[in-house]
């Protein structure tokens, strides 16, 4: 019997993984040829979506990206010699996009059915919650703290000493929140893994959650992504049926149940505290720090928050140790990062690397630069708010403290790519609208500055004296800063990145000379 495997992701399914797996089997019983088609997690290499995996022998031979019309030829390759077809990739795990990777959270991407434990366990799944059980708490808290492990959701702060504080709480109850509102453009790492390999964000929580002492967990999730939740529920209810959750959570002999809540398309409950407030049934609104959410977070109680990213990096830790982990990366940016590419952009996917390798090799090594063919303007990191970098600036090592340097940010790993024919005061501007709709009004920079941005931006392009346009730049950098170093939270603090570095790098775009935007 031949077995192809078809992703069952999303963006494979928007490309039409279903229509060629429904014409797959049509076609299969039209001709009596006995076929299993499979649906897998994706690998993402979305350029070649809907990719088709021949398993043969234990080799996956890949075929992409495939349309329903391709079918009755690629039955008849595989019926001869399947490296005829002229949609053959070869082995997939040969192709040089992937196989160049280190791949840690993302080991069983394509390979694995999300909602198979069989698969899951057969590739090392639940052996970091096997060894977890069998430590004491304070042992596995350290072991987090030894790895170096750091936020993957933006600020990267040390993971473990967010574990030993929660732990050293007082408190009658303990939560363990993700934070798997994914809402920066060009970000797909969380919805990969929540609806490709959801059982590796639940072994995570369960780690998190008898390591430090909480009973309890939330996996918030946004609206968005219904094939997330969907996934998630049906991957919880196997897990609950097979003994990981409930009062002897994987054979740990402490208690921990989980289950998924659903925000209502605020992105800045994307933001910690915000979070917890739409948790509780309030509005989503930020909460001014201290009291730090470690202390008092849900309901007031000690509450350990990570995204999706970061409580997936939790198993391969436990099961291979700390040591091995810390070896991959540089410098304080240690482990492996899913850098996502998307834009304009020639082979949008998703790049898991050590931390260290350039911007370049990403954007032009693997991404193969821009899908139209002009010149490469500049790429966005870190979601909306990230900085614009110009590829003067391409050869910087992709590691936080590098990005920091230079008035940037990894953020959650995302990187849109431009073309020159991007207008990037436009792009500014947009920053400051962004900011303006999104805010939740709690503080005045952020309510009122991101309008006036948008305001200032407004009589900058308008201007047609060259003094007038530089009061104009004055006033927006003033107000970026106050934006950047008066607001309460990342929305407001981050939404100066974009402009400020427009501003810098590309002042032709907003009528100005070198001299004016670099004040």
């Amino acid at each position: 019997m031949l077995t192809l495997c078809i992703p069952r992701d999303s963006v494979a399914r928007a490309v039409g993984a279903d229509k060629v797996a429904v014409a797959l089997a049509a076609e299969a019983e039209r001709r009596q040829l006995p076929l299993e088609v499979r649906r897998t997690s994706s690998r993402g290499l979305y350029w070649l979506e809907p990719l088709v995996e021949l398993d043969s022998a234990g080799v996956r031979l890949g075929f992409g990206p495939v349309t329903p019309q391709d079918v009755p030829g690629l039955l008849d390759a595989l019926a001869g010699d399947p490296g005829s077809h002229p949609l053959a990739l070869g082995p997939v795990e040969d192709i040089p996009y992937l196989k160049s990777q280190q791949r840690l959270l993302f080991a069983r991407a394509g390979i694995t059915q999300p909602l198979s434990l069989d698969d899951y366990r057969a590739k090392g799944g639940f052996l970091g919650l096997a060894r977890a059980a069998q430590m004491d708490g304070l042992d596995v808290v350290a072991s987090v703290l030894d790895s170096g492990l750091r936020g993957r959701g933006g600020a990267a702060f040390p993971a473990g000493i967010k574990w030993r504080t929660v732990r050293d709480a007082v408190g009658p109850q303990k939560y363990v929140v993700c934070n798997a509102d994914e809402g920066d453009s060009g970000t797909f790492a969380d919805r990969m893994l929540m609806e490709g390999d959801p059982f590796l964000l639940i072994e995570g929580m369960i780690i998190a959650g008898i390591s430090v002492g909480a009973t309890r967990g939330y996996i918030y999730v946004r609206s968005e992504y219904p094939d997330a939740v969907s996934t998630l529920n049906d991957a919880l209810r196997i897990a609950r049926a097979a003994g990981y959750l409930g009062a002897d959570a994987g054979g740990s002999g402490r208690a921990f149940e989980l289950e998924v809540r659903v925000g209502a398309g605020a992105y800045i409950c994307g933001e910690e505290t915000s979070l917890l407030q739409s948790l509780e049934g309030k509005r989503g609104e930020v909460r001014a720090k201290p009291p730090l959410p470690a202390l008092q977070g849900l309901f007031g109680l000690p509450t350990l928050v990570h995204n999706v990213v970061t409580l997936a990096s939790i198993p391969v830790i436990l099961e291979k140790g700390a040591q091995f982990y810390r070896d991959f990366g540089m410098g304080r940016s240690l482990g492996t990062m899913p850098f996502q590419l998307a834009g304009n952009v020639r082979q949008g996917g998703l790049v898991e690397r050590a931390f260290g390798l350039t911007l370049r090799e990403l954007v032009e090594g693997y991404g193969g630069g821009t899908a139209s063919g002009r010149p490469l303007k500049a790429a966005q990191v870190g979601g909306p708010l990230g900085a614009w970098v110009p590829p003067s600036q391409f050869d910087t090592p992709l590691d936080y403290e590098a990005f920091a340097a230079m008035g940037a940010m990894l953020g959650h790993g995302g990187v849109v790519v431009a073309d020159d024919s991007l207008d990037m005061a436009h792009m500014a501007r947009f920053a400051l609208q962004f900011c303006a709709e999104e805010s939740c009004g709690k503080c005045t920079p952020c309510r009122i500055g991101s309008t006036r941005g948008v305001e200032v931006v407004d009589r900058l392009l308008a201007s047609t004296d060259a003094a007038a346009r530089q009061e104009q730049v004055l006033l927006l950098h003033d107000l970026c800063d106050t934006l950047q170093y008066g607001s309460l939270c990342a929305l407001g603090g981050m939404t100066s990145y974009p402009v400020v570095s427009a501003l810098k790098h590309f002042p032709a775009d907003f009528g100005l000379a070198t001299t004016e935007a670099d004040q």
